[in-house]
């Protein structure tokens, strides 16, 4: 009894031994693991935030090595100056944008799942393509497409609705609509896809049982596929908004800001390269930082359920 006894103390001393080596050599892996994609995080996301809010309190010009501290000047000259704001009612043809194109995407995505349609696959390719097209390349497209005489005006000539014919990108009534169309067709692709994934994970006994029940596709989508995937939805909603607020590529390249078409992201470039402004563009950045912080704390607050702390 006594010698069973030793080798039992025996065994649980090395199982503890073998037990704090394995521990070891797990933290040790995530470590090792974890070490460069850190540091690859503060060199290439932290350090230059950081920089940005530095340089926000600066007049700096952008190349040369002196700079000058200024404290909240650029602040003040930013919410005193209208210059700088009037270009955010730009943002709010985007942000309309921005829920017609999760609308768009959350159907096509319903559809391209739930439904028996054949080829969804290429369809879904379909979609998704201008997403992986580059934004400049987009913004060339479009520009012939949309310019005087281009396709649109060719296919609405064909179609009988040349009274409808305006110039796209030359009109201020228009341009900005004309802008956030190209921007919907560019972003729905990658909503969808997310959203796809988010429906695929609901299992299909939800939807034989559903289907029992009596429910039509409707009352699927709306008590079974919405509910579930509402924390998707609310980001990409954050996603879309968060877009709208800062759109640049396309508006930049199709019309370079002009006809009305600027955007404050358009404007934060020019104040930094072309009147070079370092200073005050990086305030400007931070202001749009604070902005967006705000919408995902409203948005948050409207659609996050109490006591829940995930997104």
């Amino acid at each position: 009894m006594n010698i069973s006894a030793a080798e039992g103390k025996k065994k649980a001393q090395m199982n503890d031994i073998f037990t704090k080596k394995t521990n070891t050599q797990k933290a040790w892996a995530v470590f090792l693991f974890s070490t460069i994609p850190v540091l690859l995080l503060l060199l290439f996301t932290y350090t230059p935030v950081l920089n940005m809010f530095y340089y926000s309190v600066t007049n700096w010009n952008g190349y040369s090595g002196s700079k000058e501290f200024v404290g909240l000047k650029n602040y003040i000259q930013i919410f005193s100056d209208p210059a700088y704001f009037k270009v955010f009612p730009v943002s709010l043809y985007y942000l309309l944008g921005s829920f017609v194109q999760i609308a768009i995407a959350l159907y096509f995505a319903t559809i391209l799942t739930v439904s028996k349609t054949k080829g969804k696959n290429f369809f879904k390719g379909v979609l998704f393509f201008p997403y992986l097209i580059n934004g400049v390349a987009i913004g060339f497209i479009f520009s012939y497409f949309l310019r005087p005489e281009g396709v649109l005006d060719t296919v609405l000539q064909f179609i009988g609705l040349g009274e409808y014919i305006t110039k796209w990108l030359g009109n201020v009534k228009v341009i900005n609509w004309s802008l956030a169309g190209v921007s919907i067709w560019r972003y729905m692709g990658f909503n969808m896809v997310i959203f796809i994934g988010a429906i695929q994970s609901i299992s299909s006994e939800v939807y034989e049982a559903a289907e029992i029940d009596g429910a039509n596709r409707w009352q699927q989508f709306l008590y079974i596929i919405l509910p579930s995937i509402k924390r998707i939805v609310q980001l990409n909603l954050l996603l879309s908004i968060n877009g709208a607020l800062s759109v640049f590529e396309i508006p930049y390249v199709m019309t370079n800001g002009g006809n009305g078409s600027k955007t404050f992201v358009i404007q934060t470039v020019e104040t930094a390269f072309k009147l070079q402004k370092v200073g005050l563009a990086s305030a400007m950045a931070v202001v749009l930082f604070i902005i967006v912080l705000i919408v995902a704390a409203v948005q948050r607050m409207f659609f996050g359920e109490k006591g829940d702390n995930r997104i």
